[in-house]
């Protein structure tokens, strides 16, 4: 088949690579443009672009796909199917009406649970024990097209966003290869979304990452696998943000107020939730790197007590 790719980030980048190594053709990658990156805002290619030059593809970045030249240059195209991959923009009418077989979509949870950019990381922030890809034919709407193939996988205590990545990429991009014969062979039986059901994955914003005390340590917990390793969740400290980047759950009840410190070890710190409480074993205070929690204690004045939180004050 004549295929143009549309995706973004490293989740993508081996769905393009299964699209190659099925033998189909790619006439055109878009992706979403360069952006500035880390502390110094250095111009950073996404990751499907890098992978598209490496193998010798033409690459478009329209800033807005709909009426853009590139929207064009892929009606002149006429592909015979458009694959995207978390590309991170609604696709047109005038698009989705151009290949003979349709748009088709790898996405990172099992629909209609999870629509949206942030899939992986809402399903581990909402407590799910399970997750999966979902290829689908793409409509108008934001992923509400009817479903193509499905492959679950389960969600351990272990996972954070960095592993489910890992683990749904290699899914997707698996899941991929065997679906595209069934559409190329015109034998495809897709099954329309049940949108009562549907539930949405809006992407994250700093609010997600702040840590609410009063909340369960199970649901802070999952909270914090799920910003892991890409954000981290942060509470206050001395009125600085704080970030935890790696906890347990302490089975426990105390009076406490939730976000106050019920004991300090080599293990790391102990805060009261409101709900059992939380053992932070890796963290970053302000202006310093990530750290063991024991190692920043070394030097730190936290006593039991002291409370995070809303100003921090001990």
């Amino acid at each position: 088949m004549r295929i143009v790719f549309m995706g973004t980030p490293a989740f993508a980048v081996a769905s393009l690579e299964a699209v190659l190594a099925a033998g189909h053709a790619v006439e055109l990658v878009v992706t979403q443009p360069d952006r500035p990156k880390g502390r110094k805002k250095t111009l950073t290619p996404p990751p499907v672009k890098e992978a598209a030059l490496l193998r010798g593809l033409p690459v478009e970045q329209p800033e807005r796909l709909r009426g853009s030249e590139t929207a064009a240059r892929i009606a002149e195209l006429k592909p015979d199917l458009i694959v995207t991959a978390a590309y991170g923009q609604i696709l047109p009418k005038a698009v989705l009406d151009v290949p003979r077989l349709g748009c088709i979509n790898v996405h990172g949870s099992l629909l209609p649970k999870y629509r949206g950019g942030a899939p992986i990381q809402r399903a581990i922030m909402g407590g799910e024990t399970k997750t999966g890809v979902t290829i689908m034919y793409m409509a108008e709407g934001l992923d509400t097209g009817d479903m193509i193939s499905v492959a679950e996988l389960p969600i351990t205590d272990k996972d954070t966003s960095g592993t489910l990545f890992e683990k749904l990429t290699e899914t997707g991009a698996k899941l991929l290869a065997e679906t595209l014969p069934s559409i190329e062979a015109g034998t495809v039986q897709a099954i329309p979304q049940n949108h009562d059901e549907a539930t949405y994955a809006p992407n994250l914003t700093r609010d997600d990452e702040r840590i609410d005390w009063n909340r369960p340590a199970r649901a802070i917990y999952d909270q914090v696998r799920g910003l892991s390793p890409m954000a981290g969740g942060f509470t206050l400290w001395n009125g600085e943000p704080f970030k935890i980047w790696g906890c347990t759950i302490e089975k426990r009840s105390a009076s406490a107020a939730p976000g106050t410190v019920l004991a300090v070890s080599g293990e790391g710190i102990v805060v009261q939730t409101g709900e059992d409480a939380l053992l932070l074993t890796l963290i970053q205070p302000s202006g310093k790197k990530a750290m063991p929690a024991a190692d920043w204690l070394l030097g730190a004045r936290l006593a039991p007590g002291s409370v995070f939180g809303s100003g921090g004050e001990a």
